[in-house]
């Protein structure tokens, strides 16, 4: 018989999420908002029953190990019960944990990383608490394969909104983007600014506890200022207040990994948490803090904590190894042939070409790209992560600059002074940036050399750094072979990629949204291995 054991984990909270393992392979792992199509979905009650097992394979069979986060508080132990789904009240014989959403982003982040032993510095977002308990917004832990020891944490209750790392930088966004997951806006907009031009001081650093002065607290409290867009900001303003924000979080952060080394002493970090997606300050944290090597998981927000609750079920409740490693992100539910077909069924707006195999589809994308055309690529398991590394994609030739200007307005519909990813061959990537180690999930933005810039210039930021990916060689072949391809025809074994989504969208989960995409959207091509797709009224060229 076999006796692997079945581990689901949930993440309930914002950002929610589920993963299925059979002992340590990860069946699939996919954010809620890939299902409902609302990005940044929280969990509720019956999302099991009415959202996972409808869509998701795997859930009919009994579950050996069921594991829940919340946003607060340590292991509730195996007596809780998960909240709101009948389906799995019925699984009687599953051991049940409900743990904290910190110690599960322990788990996600380093028992798949590659490091024996590591620190691990986990600063939320906005962080939150179970009901009546303070909010945790940061916490940081010494780790090895068989114990974890808690070195700190920080707290805010309720008076004290302000405190936290990464509850400035989500004040901090708020003031500029208000809204959900506006991050990545205020470290796109920040190269643009001066850092000392509104006189802010840094942050209050004590060990680990970081507290935000109140000459911070009074500016960010001036709305119509700094609210980007509105009539009464100007952009300088909008841009000094974003470079002096991203200057005080890169130096906090820098001041908190000094104290996590000397109180540790270990080489190795882990990073995660919602801040830890800020690829700007975790290169800066490479290049001048104290730890040798730093892994910053795919997905290492919220939702990457029901990985975490599911390894933390394999290792503490089930007794087995977690032999799971991050070595890509494509842990989302394969699609299906007939899927696809079903999708380009009856499109007669379309033109579908079917190549002979990976080779001549891979030459049909890389007669587009170098003609100048967007591609979207959609193939095999989605990526679990919030960025789109090569499964749900959107491709253009680097060397272009009005690409940039191009997507941004007419593609994804976002400002202009957003920039693009580089997909770089791993072994080639050192001859045209400046990177210490492979980013294969494009979590470091790093410089790009000076004697390529004007090569790379659809992707090359204003500040001369690109947030690129890698490729190494035994990573996914299709997009192996169009860096390949590419370098053949233009020399340069770089493609500027970014997600697969229109505006204000989750990532895309099926071939029906895949396609709705490429038809509501400039795009001159879609690949959908084996398919490639094309428009019978091609949009016009970027100019």
């Amino acid at each position: 018989m076999d006796d692997t054991p079945v581990v689901l984990g949930i993440n309930r909270d914002r950002h929610a999420s589920v993963c299925l393992m059979h002992g340590a392979r990860v069946q699939w792992a996919i954010q809620k908002e890939r299902l409902t199509r609302r990005r940044h979905h929280p969990g509720g009650p019956g999302d099991v029953d009415d959202l996972y097992l409808p869509r998701l394979s795997g859930l009919e069979r009994p579950l050996d190990v069921l594991v829940e986060c919340h946003a607060g508080g340590e292991a509730a132990g195996d007596g809780a019960a998960p909240e709101g789904d009948r389906a799995l009240a019925f699984a009687h014989g599953a051991r049940r944990a409900r743990i904290s959403q910190h110690l599960a982003h322990v788990y996600s982040a380093f028992h798949p990383s590659p490091f024996r032993e590591a620190a691990v510095m986990v600063l939320g977002g906005q962080g939150s608490a179970a009901p009546g308990e303070p909010r945790q917004v940061a916490s940081c832990y010494r780790v090895d394969r068989e114990r974890i020891a808690c070195i700190g944490q920080q707290l805010a209750d309720g008076d004290r909104h302000a405190a936290g790392l990464g509850m400035f930088y989500f004040r901090l966004t708020q003031a500029l983007f208000p809204g959900e997951g506006n991050e990545g806006k205020v470290a796109d907009l920040a190269p643009y600014g001066d850092p000392h031009a509104l006189g802010l001081p840094p942050l209050e650093v004590e060990s680990m506890q970081v507290d935000v002065p109140r000459a911070w607290q009074s500016l960010l409290g001036e709305a119509a200022r700094f609210r980007f867009g509105a009539p009464q900001a100007s952009f300088t303003d909008c841009a000094n207040l974003a470079a002096a924000g991203q200057r005080a979080f890169e130096d906090a952060l820098l001041a908190l990994a000094h104290w996590l080394h000397l109180r540790t002493g270990l080489e190795d970090l882990c990073l995660a948490g919602g801040a830890a997606l800020n690829s700007a300050a975790n290169a800066r944290l490479l290049r001048d803090g104290p730890f040798r090597r730093i892994f910053v998981p795919p997905a290492p927000g919220a939702a990457g904590a029901a990985l975490g609750c599911a390894i933390y079920g394999l290792l503490e409740l089930a007794g087995r190894s977690a032999d799971f490693r991050w070595t890509h992100d494509y842990l989302g539910p394969a699609p299906q042939l007939a899927d696809i077909e079903a999708a380009l069924d009856g499109a007669t707006d379309l033109i579908v070409e079917h190549p002979r195999g990976r080779d001549a589809l891979c030459a049909r994308m890389l007669d587009l790209l170098c003609s100048g055309r967007v591609v979207g690529l959609y193939q095999g398991r989605s990526e679990f992560g919030p960025r789109g590394l090569g499964h749900r994609g959107i491709l253009a030739d680097p060397r272009r600059e009005r690409m940039r200007d191009w997507i941004n307005a007419r593609v994804k519909e976002r400002e202009w002074f957003r920039p693009f990813a580089p997909m770089v061959a791993e072994e080639r990537a050192f001859q045209y940036f400046d990177l210490q180690a492979p980013s294969p999930f494009m979590q470091f933005a790093v410089p790009v050399r000076s004697s390529v810039m004007p090569l790379l210039a659809a992707v090359t930021h204003v500040d001369g750094s690109a947030r690129l990916q890698t490729v190494g060689p035994s990573d996914d072949p299709v997009l192996r072979a169009l860096l390949a391809g590419f370098e053949v025809r233009t020399g340069v074994p770089v493609l500027l990629n970014t997600s697969l989504c229109g505006k204000n969208e989750a990532l895309v989960e099926t071939p029906q949204e895949a396609v709705a995409v490429f038809r509501r959207t400039p795009l001159h091509g879609l690949a959908m291995p084996p398919y490639l797709v094309m428009k019978r009224h091609e949009p016009g060229l970027p100019a």
